[in-house]
């Protein structure tokens, strides 16, 4: 409740306030209704065509705040309107403001109007000023703006056309690019350039093109940059004036009347360098252009700013050992001045001395050669306070008095042939002090105290020593050279001759780097003398170049680069280390090495001879003109044609032979190419056409019966393995017949009881030839069941009787095959005696045998013509062994009269064949076909067929068809 008292109490406290600000408000509107704004007066326009800046003044009363609005007049577009504080000018009571425009204020006439403005009130727009432009119609011609303008790199400005009057416009170009073109009047077009890069030393050309090509009208435009200077210093030369110096650095693109112009304290000055009489100790440096300026300022003390110019009046005297040099300075100022001077001492190298005193005119030059051209050019600069070296003097030369020549290094060369040579290095310029008039060589025998002398000419190096070979041979000798010029001789040059070993010490290789042949040799602690290494040509034989460089005691490695013997690409150069070599030379090492190796330039010369059945390839070793590099070995191809090679094998250099074998009979073409580390040379090749060779052909042979027997001995394992199907399928079982009963193998005649079936019937009666063998008519003895007995005649009408002998050889039991006897009834070897009859058998006449008395056996039986058995000759039909019977029973002849079987063939011998029943079938040229088929007296079936051998090759088989049917026979099923 008293917080609620407390906030009733304060209520009454803020209605004053309120009321306060209303009253406030309510007055300020009233003030601001009663404030009058003025229409701005007599508006003025002051136009700058350089800066296209609009200057605008009037009179506006008492307004602050002004709307602006800028107009082009023809199209009425506004170009600028903005709001903008204006301040009154004290001075005229004018208001004025400034305006810079984008397009030149030449491009067409632009309207200027203004109001006043305060808050929200403003005044009535005032009349319009327009300010012309040049597409008035009073200014007819074609003009292009702005003109020869000047702009920084990067700027962006806008070019303007003004068509002259009846013309078309066509397009605007800045160089060679067309520009994006905007219409700003009837005859005024603009566009603009952006970031605008450095033009050329005349400008950047603006054209304007219009359809009528005859007329053009452009501008030019300079783009560059404003000053920037860099090292602005200044320093005197005679203690009293100042030298300025500046770099002009950044380069602006603006020549000719747009360059930088430059100023030192006011005092206008040329490009980089400027001259005041006094020196001040403070200078300002300024540099101008079109497109701006730049300031440097520099200060410094005299004495630390001193840099003498260059000598004068150079002049001097020489000896043969040393030269003084004068020179004279053109300040006084210079002769209390302590001065460093250099001298710079040039002849086949440059010498930079130094000097140093007060006011220093000569100099002292010691250490110099005879007989030298020199040129001197010297400088000098502040001793206590040194800045920098002065300028150069002007060159002197002069040259030094000649003297005795120094002493030639002398070595000796052994050639090939043991010959020595006795040469030296040829005296340079430096060494000879002079002109040379020539050598003086002198041989001096040590044991017999005897010399000779021989003059040589100043071109001549070496003395070959063959003709004095009867003093040094076997004899101590030493020869010394000595040099000749008009001031006198040089010291003589000695050397100890002798024959040098260089067979024993072998050859390493070396290899040649950027810094030459790099030779290194391991350091003796015992060796008190020099060493000597000398090189020349491998192929070197006599009279050629041979270079030496000594060494000094305990030298363990030299680099050889540069020499008289020209290194060469491909030609191998030998290196020879020699101990003590004034005294008595002795050979510790020998290298050899190639700057460059290169493949062989000559090939090998290749021969290729047979040999039995292979190809011998031969070569010599190429010479070491030609290797170029170290050989590595021989590769042999063999050449399948042009461009298709085989590699047969990669041989080592010491190899000059390879045998190819493994050749056949033909053409071949081998090819032999040496090969260094930078490749392969051209190779040698030859050809060789084998010729057949006695080991080839019985190889030949060989391989043919191996492979024969390898087959026969495949095919009989595989047979012998096979042997049951083999016999199935070509030797099958033939069933042998199966009798009832126990049949006898004892002999003897075996009767046939011929049925009413088995009667022959005889058809017809040839004619009987008896010159042939036949079956004999044996007459039974005994009567057909149980008619008739042996006493009596014979009935011809009677079927006869055949009596078959059997003749049984196989003794081997006979085992039955077959269950049924009628079907075994054509083959039986148990038989005794058979009784056969021939039923619808037709024989040929020549079958039949008679007895020689026709008239007794024509009695007893008269055969017919039908009745035909064939011969043994031919091999076909049924061949029973007959025999004639006596009416008693016994053999009418001890021999049968039809040949009987080889004993070899065995068992029963059934017919194995017989002709066509039908008499039509059979041969034409036949008499007598057979008819019909012998039968058994068993059963009426066909005996089964059996090729009769009666030829003595058929009787007696080879043994290999007996021991393969043996082999078949006797694999049990």
């Amino acid at each position: 409740m008293p917080r609620l008292l407390n906030i009733l109490t304060s209520k009454p406290n803020c209605g004053p306030v309120w009321v306060a600000f209303v009253l406030l408000g309510i007055s300020a509107l009233n003030t601001q209704a009663k404030i009058v704004l003025t229409v701005p007066q007599q508006v003025s326009l002051s136009a700058n065509f350089f800066t296209q800046q609009l200057t605008i003044s009037w009179f506006g009363g008492e307004a602050t705040t002004f709307d602006l609005i800028i107009l082009r007049t023809e199209f009425n577009e506004t170009v600028f309107y903005n709001t903008v504080p204006v301040e009154v000018n004290q001075d005229g009571g004018r208001h004025q403001w400034t305006w810079t425009s984008v397009e030149p204020l030449e491009c067409t006439s632009l309207s200027v109007k203004i109001r006043s403005r305060d808050g929200i009130t403003k005044s009535e727009w005032s009349e319009p000023q327009i300010l012309e432009g040049r597409d008035v119609p009073s200014n007819s011609a074609s003009q292009m703006y702005p003109q020869d303008r000047v702009v920084p790199v990067g700027a962006n400005t806008t070019f303007c056309c003004v068509v002259g009057e009846g013309k078309e416009f066509r397009k605007l170009l800045y160089g060679l690019t067309e520009m994006n073109v905007t219409r700003l009047s009837r005859r005024s077009y603009a566009a603009t350039a952006v970031n605008q890069r450095s033009s050329r030393r005349t400008g950047t050309n603006v054209f304007c093109r219009l359809k009528d090509k005859n007329e053009l009208a452009g501008s030019v435009i300079f783009v560059g940059y404003p000053p920037l200077l860099t090292s602005f210093e200044c320093i005197t030369h005679d203690l009293t004036s100042a030298v300025c110096y500046w770099d002009k650095g950044r380069a602006t693109y603006l020549y000719g009347k747009m360059e930088n112009s430059y100023s030192i304290n006011k005092s206008k000055c040329p490009d980089r360098k400027c001259v005041l009489p006094q020196w001040d100790g403070n200078w300002t440096l300024v540099a101008v252009n079109p497109l701006g300026q730049y300031s440097l300022t520099y200060s410094a003390e005299l004495l630390h700013r001193v840099v003498p110019v260059a000598p004068e009046k150079m002049s001097g005297t020489a000896q043969a050992w040393n030269a003084s040099v004068q020179w004279e300075w053109p300040y006084s100022s210079y002769s209390t001045l302590a001065l460093v001077c250099q001298v710079r001492l040039a002849s086949h190298n440059i010498l930079l001395r130094n000097f140093s005193g007060v006011g220093v005119r000569s100099v002292f030059l010691p250490h110099l050669h005879p007989h030298t051209n020199y040129r001197v050019r010297v400088r000098c600069g502040s001793q206590n306070h040194f800045l920098r070296w002065g300028n150069w003097s002007e060159e002197f030369n002069f040259t030094t008095k000649s003297y005795a020549p120094e002493a030639p290094d002398v070595w000796m060369w052994v050639n090939r042939d043991n010959s020595v040579r006795v040469i030296w290095k040829p005296l340079t310029q430096w060494q000879s002090h002079g002109v040379l008039t020539g050598y003086e060589v002198t041989l001096w025998n040590v044991e017999e105290n005897e010399k000779q002398t021989h003059n040589l000419s100043p071109k001549d190096n070496s003395l070959n020593l063959t003709q004095w070979a009867s003093i040094t041979s076997e004899k101590k000798a030493i020869v010394s050279v000595k040099a000749k010029n008009v001031k006198g001789m040089s010291p003589p040059s000695s050397i100890m001759l002798g024959l040098i070993d260089d067979k024993s010490t072998p050859l390493t290789r070396t290899i040649y780097t950027s810094s030459g042949f790099n030779l290194s040799w391991p350091y003796n602690d015992n060796s008190t003398c020099s060493y000597l290494v000398e090189w020349c040509e491998a192929v070197c034989t006599s009279d050629c170049a041979v270079d030496w460089i000594r060494l000094d005691t305990g030298s363990t490695h030299v680099s050889i680069k540069d020499s008289i013997v020209k290194f060469q690409p491909g030609v191998r150069y030998n290196f020879s280390l020699y101990e003590c070599p004034s005294v008595s030379p002795v050979l510790l090492q020998r290298w050899q090495g190639y700057i460059q190796e290169l493949s062989p330039s000559i090939s090998v010369n290749l021969e290729i001879n047979q040999q039995d059945c292979d190809a011998v390839l031969r070569w010599e070793e190429i010479p070491l003109v030609g290797i170029r590099g170290f050989l590595q070995g021989y590769k042999v191809y063999k050449v399948n044609n042009f461009s298709d090679f085989t590699l047969l094998a990669n041989l080592t250099p010491g190899m000059r032979t390879f045998t190819v074998d493994g050749l056949s009979h033909r053409t071949y073409k081998f090819t032999v190419k040496a090969y260094t580390s930078a490749g392969e040379d051209t190779g040698g090749t030859a050809a060789i056409t084998l010729k057949q060779c006695a080991d080839g052909l019985i190889l030949e042979i060989l391989t043919a019966l191996g492979i024969v027997t390898l087959l026969l001995t495949t095919v009989s394992c595989f047979c012998f393995k096979k042997r049951t199907w083999v016999k199935k399928a070509f030797y099958p079982d033939i069933p042998e017949p199966k009798l009832p009963g126990d049949w006898s193998r004892t002999q003897g005649p075996l009767d046939v009881k011929p049925f009413s079936h088995s009667i022959v019937h005889i058809i017809e009666k040839p004619k009987r030839d008896f010159s042939k063998d036949a079956l004999v008519i044996v007459p039974e003895e005994e009567d057909y069941e149980g008619e008739g007995n042996g006493d009596e005649p014979v009935d011809t009408d009677e079927p006869q009787l055949l009596r078959y002998y059997n003749q049984v050889v196989d003794e081997r039991p006979i085992r039955p095959r077959f269950p049924d006897s009628s079907i075994s009834s054509s083959s039986s070897v148990d038989s005794a005696n058979t009784d056969v009859t021939y039923t619808g058998i037709q024989t040929s006449h020549s079958s039949l045998v008679f007895p020689s008395d026709s008239q007794g056996f024509s009695e007893g039986f008269q055969p017919q013509g039908g009745l035909s058995l064939s011969s043994g000759d031919r091999g076909e039909g049924y061949k029973p062994q007959l025999h004639s019977v006596a009416p008693d029973g016994n053999l009418a002849s001890p021999e049968p009269i039809v040949e009987p079987h080889a004993v070899g063939s065995g068992g029963y011998k059934p017919q194995n064949s017989w002709l066509l029943d039908s008499p039509t079938e059979g041969d034409e040229n036949s008499p007598a076909p057979s008819l019909g088929s012998p039968t058994s007296v068993a059963s009426t079936q066909f005996l089964l067929p059996d090729r009769e051998k009666n030829e003595e090759k058929r009787q007696q088989p080879s043994a290999a068809a007996s021991w393969f049917t043996n082999l078949l026979s006797s694999a049990k099923p």
